[in-house]
C-alpha cells in the first residue's frame, strides 16, 4: 500500500521541516524564484537536487547565494540538517537523507539512468513521513515522479511548477499525469502555499480524536470562549466529518468510516490547506458544491504507492524456507497454488510475489511442476489500470538487483515492462476488502501495510475472514507495523519480526465470521412491449417468383465466403455438407464443413487464391459412408467490384448407382467398396502434403524473416534507446551549465560597467596595452593626451598621435616590460599642458604579465604654482 514513515533517531531534524527541491534542464530560474520568494527568517530547510555535468565544477551554491539571506552550502557526508539553510548536491553524487544526516553516495547507474530527484525524495518520505515536504520544477524526463508519489503516500505535501512557466515542462507535467501533486504552482508563489500548508497540516497531533484538528484552526476569539462553546464546536465538526464520509459513500459507493480517523482527518485536512479554507465545516459545503473535489479526496485517501521487493529480508526469507516448505507440503496434493494480494495498489507486491515464486521454483527442481495463480485487488481503478500494464518508471533500477532486473523486465517506452509470464500469473481486480467478498481455497493471503490504515474494530473482523480464506497451512503475510492482534490461535508465527504467519489447525466458527457482502442496487428495468407493426402484402413480382422456383428445383446449394473462409451468404439447403461447430458460435468454412470435405476444400481454397481459377474437385465422401460423395465446385468472383475477392463454394452430390457401377469397372475383382476408399485416401493424402509443404514453406520464410527484422529491431532499439537516454542526459546537463554560464557572463559583465564608471571617475587618464604594445583599453580621459577612438583598439602605440613631447614613450614602455620596473616621468604637451606618465607592468591574478598600464595626471596646476614661487624668490 505505502511506504511508511520512519522516526528519525536525530531529534533535531524531526524538529525541523525539510523542503526537497528537484530540478533539471531551466531549473536555474525557477529556483532563483523560489528562494526569492523565500521569506527572511524562513525556518525551514531545503536539500536541491539538479541534474548536473558530471565532469564540471558546479556553480549552483555561489549562484543561489546571490538570491537569498539563508546559508547556501554544498552538502557532504553525514553533514547536520539545520533551519534556515540550502543544501546543494555535488556533482556526480547522490543525496539522500537517513538518521537526521545527509548523506552522499557515488551514482550506482550509468549516465543517462540516473533519477536523483527520485532517490532524495523517497529517503525523505522515509525519514520524515507526513513532515516531507518535495517540489519538481523544470527539467527534461520524469526524475521525481516516483519520489513525489513516496512522499505523498507517506501523508506529505507535493508541489509541482506550472508547466508554462517552465523553460522545460516535462518533469512536472510528468509528475502532474501520475496525479501524485497536491499543488501545481509557479515558483515565485510555492513559498506561500508551503507556509500555509505547514501551518495547518503536518503533525499528527492536529488530526487525533477524529476532528481535533478543527481546534488548532479556530482563532484567538474562539481559544477563549468557554468549555461548552468548545464542545459544541468539536460536535459540529463530528457531524461535518460524518457529512463527508456520507458524500464519500453516496459518490463512490465505498464506505471510508472504519478508516482510521487521524489519517481520515489529515487528508482531508490537505486538501483544506489547497483550497485555502478555514473549517472543516467550510470544507463541508466546498464538498457539496463539487462533486469534481469528493473524487479528488477519495484518490487522496487511497494510498496508492508500493515498491518492488520492499523489506527485503522478509521475501529473502519467504524463498528460501517459508515458500519450499509450503511448497512440500502441498507436493503430491495440488500442482495450482492460489495467492491473494489484498490492496495490491499499482501492483508491484503482487509481481514481487510472483518473481519470488518464480525464483523458488527454479532453485528447487523437485517443484518445477507447482504453479502460482495470484489475485490482486485493490479499491482504486486508476492503480489497477496501472498494475494491469505492468509497465513502471526507471526509477525501479536503483532499487532492485540488475540480475533480477533484466530477468524479469524488458525495458521499453521509457520504463520497464514487466515480463510476459509473470503478468499471466497474476489475475487483477478491483475489489473493496470491506465490503466484497472474500476469494477462497488459497495458499498465501498477503494484506502488507493495508491494516494500519483501518481501525481496530475492522482489523479484528479482517484477521478470522483471512484464516477462513486460507487452506490448511497457508501462509499470511503482513506489514512490518502490523499485527494479528488476538487472533494467537488462529496464526502462528514463522519469523515474527518479518510479519509471517502460518494459519493454525484451529478452527473458527462459521458464526464468528464477519462475510462482508456487498448489496448492490437492482439494475433491471421493466421490459416495454412494443406493438406488432402489421404487415403489408406487396404486390407479387412474377419474375422474381420464377427466378426463385428454378432456383429452388435445378440451382445447386452453395455458400459464399470471404478470403478468410467466414461464411457470408448461403442459396439452398446445405445441411449435409456443413454443419455448426460445438461451442461459441463459429460461422467459417473451415470449422463448419464435414471431416470428408475439410482437407480438399482448405487445399482449394488456398489454390483459388493463387491462382484466381476455378478448382472443381470429384467425388469427395462427406462422411465414412461409401455412399454418400459430393463434387464440389471453388470458384473466385471477379465482377461486380463490390464482391470481388469472395469465393462461391457449390456443392453436387452424385447419386449412388453410378457411382458403385464405376468403382466395379474400375476394381475388377476387387471389392468396390476398398478401392473407393482407398482413391480417396490417397486423394486426401496428397491434398494434406500439399497444404502441408505450402504452409511449411510460407511458416518458414515467414518466421526466418520476422526474426531477422525481430533481433534487427531490437538491436536497433537498444542503441536508439541508450543513445537517447545518452543524449536527454547530456542535453539537461548542458542545459543546466549554459545557464550557469549565462548567469556568470551577466556578472562579468556588470564587473566590467562597475570598473569602467570607477575608471572614469577617478578623471585619471588610462591606457591599457598588451605585450606587443597595442591598444587593449583606455579611459576617456585619454583623449585629452592621446587622440583615440573605439576603432583604435588593436592598434600599435606608435602610430597613435599624441599632444606630449614624450617621443621615448614607446622605448620606456618597453624597458618597464624588460625590466618590470616602474617609469614616472613629467612630460610637458604641445598646447602648455604637463602631465605626470606613470608606466606600470600589467599582472593578471595569477601574476602573469600581459602588457603594461600608462596613466597620465594633469599636473599643470602644480607647475604653474611652481612657476609662480620660483619667481617670487627671485
Amino acid at each position: 500500500m505505502s511506504i511508511q514513515p520512519q522516526a528519525s533517531s536525530n531529534d533535531r531534524a524531526a524538529m525541523t521541516r525539510i523542503v526537497g527541491l528537484g530540478a533539471s534542464a531551466g531549473g536555474l530560474a525557477a529556483l532563483e524564484a523560489f528562494f526569492t520568494a523565500v521569506p527572511a527568517g524562513s525556518t525551514f530547510a531545503y536539500l536541491v537536487v539538479q541534474h548536473l555535468d558530471p565532469t564540471q565544477k558546479a556553480m549552483l551554491a555561489e549562484l543561489l547565494q546571490r538570491v537569498t539571506p539563508m546559508h547556501v552550502l554544498e552538502a557532504a557526508e553525514a553533514m547536520r540538517v539545520d533551519p534556515g539553510v540550502v543544501y546543494v548536491i555535488p556533482p556526480n553524487t547522490e543525496l539522500s537523507m537517513a538518521a537526521g544526516l545527509l548523506h552522499l553516495a557515488a551514482p550506482s547507474q550509468p549516465r543517462g539512468m540516473r533519477l536523483p530527484v527520485d532517490l532524495l525524495f523517497c529517503s525523505l518520505a522515509r525519514e520524515l513521513g507526513a513532515r516531507a515536504i518535495g517540489l519538481v520544477l523544470s527539467g527534461m524526463g520524469a526524475d521525481g515522479t516516483l519520489g513525489l508519489q513516496a512522499i505523498k503516500a507517506a501523508g506529505g505535501f507535493t508541489l509541482a511548477q506550472a508547466p508554462d512557466s517552465c523553460a522545460f515542462d516535462s518533469m512536472p507535467s510528468s509528475a502532474i499525469a501520475a496525479k501524485c501533486v497536491d499543488v501545481v504552482a509557479t515558483p515565485a508563489d510555492m513559498p506561500e502555499h508551503i507556509a500555509r500548508v505547514s501551518g495547518s497540516v503536518g503533525t499528527a497531533d492536529a488530526a487525533q480524536a477524529g476532528v481535533a484538528a478543527e481546534a488548532s484552526t479556530s482563532d484567538a476569539s474562539t481559544r477563549d470562549a468557554s468549555a461548552g462553546d468548545r464542545s459544541a464546536g468539536d460536535r459540529r465538526a463530528a457531524a461535518s466529518l460524518a457529512a463527508i464520509h456520507a458524500l464519500l459513500r453516496e459518490r463512490n459507493t465505498h464506505d471510508l468510516s472504519l478508516y482510521k480517523t487521524s489519517t481520515f482527518v489529515r487528508r482531508v485536512e490537505r486538501r483544506m490547506a489547497v483550497h485555502r479554507l478555514p473549517s472543516i465545516m467550510a470544507y463541508e459545503s466546498f464538498l457539496r458544491e463539487n462533486p469534481g473535489e469528493r473524487d479528488l479526496l477519495f484518490k487522496e485517501v487511497l494510498i496508492g504507492v508500493t515498491a518492488f521487493f520492499r523489506d527485503p529480508l522478509v521475501w529473502e526469507q519467504l524463498r528460501d524456507g517459508v515458500l519450499p516448505d509450503l511448497l512440500a507440503r502441498r507436493l503430491g496434493a495440488t500442482t495450482q497454488l492460489r495467492a491473494w494480494v489484498v490492496g495490491c495498489s499499482t501492483g508491484e507486491e503482487a509481481y514481487t510475489l510472483a518473481m519470488t515464486f518464480r525464483e523458488t521454483v527454479d532453485a528447487k527442481p523437485e517443484f518445477a511442476t507447482h504453479r502460482l495463480q495470484i489475485f490482486a485487488t485493490d479499491l482504486s481503478s486508476d492503480a489497477i489500470a496501472v498494475a494491469r500494464r505492468g509497465q513502471y518508471p526507471l526509477a525501479i533500477a536503483t532499487t532492485m538487483a540488475p540480475t533480477r532486473l533484466a530477468r524479469f523486465f524488458t525495458q521499453q517506452d521509457g520504463g520497464y515492462r514487466i515480463d510476459r509470464g509473470v503478468r499471466e500469473s497474476v489475475l487483477f481486480a478491483q475489489h473493496d476488502v470491506i465490503m466484497d467478498p472474500p476469494f477462497t481455497r488459497l495458499d498465501i493471503v498477503s494484506c502488507r501495510n493495508l491494516l494500519i490504515y483501518f481501525t481496530a474494530a475492522l482489523q479484528e473482523r479482517l484477521i478470522p475472514l483471512f484464516h477462513y480464506s486460507l487452506r490448511p497451512g497457508g501462509l499470511l503475510l503482513l506489514g512490518e507495523s502490523e499485527t494479528i492482534g488476538r487472533s494467537h490461535k488462529l496464526f502462528l508465527p514463522l519469523h515474527a519480526k518479518s510479519r509471517l504467519y502460518r494459519r493454525g489447525d484451529a478452527g473458527v466458527q462459521l458464526g464468528s465470521v464477519d462475510f462482508p457482502v456487498r448489496r448492490r442496487p437492482s439494475f433491471r428495468t421493466a421490459t416495454q412491449e412494443l406493438n406488432v407493426t402489421p404487415t403489408t402484402v406487396r404486390p407479387l413480382n412474377l419474375q422474381a417468383v420464377a427466378d426463385q422456383l428454378l432456383l429452388d428445383a435445378y440451382a445447386p446449394p452453395a455458400v459464399l465466403v470471404n478470403d478468410g473462409g467466414d461464411v457470408l451468404y448461403i442459396s439452398g439447403r446445405i445441411g449435409r455438407y456443413l454443419e455448426p461447430a460445438a461451442g461459441k458460435a463459429n460461422w467459417n468454412i473451415h470449422v463448419m464443413a464435414r471431416p470428408g470435405l475439410r482437407v480438399q476444400l482448405a487445399a482449394a481454397l488456398r489454390q483459388v487464391a493463387q491462382t484466381n481459377q476455378t478448382v472443381e474437385l470429384h467425388d469427395l465422401p462427406m462422411d465414412e459412408s461409401a455412399d454418400a460423395a459430393v463434387n464440389v465446385s471453388v470458384r473466385a468472383i471477379h465482377a461486380p467490384s463490390a464482391l470481388a475477392g469472395m469465393v462461391l463454394i457449390a456443392f453436387r452430390e452424385l447419386p449412388p448407382a453410378p457411382r458403385r457401377a464405376r468403382a466395379r469397372r474400375g476394381s475388377g475383382a476387387i471389392d468396390p467398396t476398398i478401392t473407393l476408399k482407398l482413391d480417396r485416401a490417397r486423394d486426401e493424402i496428397q491434398a494434406l502434403q500439399q497444404e502441408m509443404r505450402a504452409s511449411q514453406e510460407e511458416l518458414q520464410a515467414a518466421n526466418e524473416e520476422l526474426q531477422s527484422t525481430n533481433e534487427e529491431l531490437q538491436s536497433a532499439n537498444e542503441e536508439l534507446t541508450s543513445s537517447k537516454e545518452e543524449a536527454q542526459s547530456m542535453n539537461e546537463e548542458l542545459q543546466t551549465i549554459n545557464t550557469e554560464l549565462q548567469s556568470k557572463l551577466d556578472d562579468l559583465a556588470l564587473a566590467q560597467s562597475d570598473m569602467q564608471n570607477l575608471l572614469n571617475s577617478t578623471d585619471i587618464a588610462t591606457l591599457f596595452l598588451d605585450n606587443q604594445l597595442n591598444v587593449r583599453r583606455y579611459t576617456d580621459q585619454i583623449a585629452r593626451v592621446i587622440h583615440l577612438r573605439e576603432g583604435d583598439i588593436g592598434r600599435p602605440l606608435s602610430d597613435l598621435a599624441t599632444t606630449l613631447v614624450y617621443p621615448q614613450l614607446r622605448a620606456d614602455t618597453q624597458e618597464t616590460l624588460r625590466t618590470l620596473a616602474h617609469c614616472e616621468r613629467q612630460i610637458p604637451t604641445t598646447d602648455g599642458h604637463w602631465y605626470t606618465v606613470r608606466i606600470m607592468p600589467y599582472r593578471t591574478l595569477t601574476n602573469v604579465i600581459q602588457g603594461a598600464v600608462l596613466t597620465f595626471v594633469d599636473i599643470t596646476a602644480a607647475k604653474e604654482l611652481e612657476s609662480r614661487l620660483r619667481q617670487v624668490q627671485q
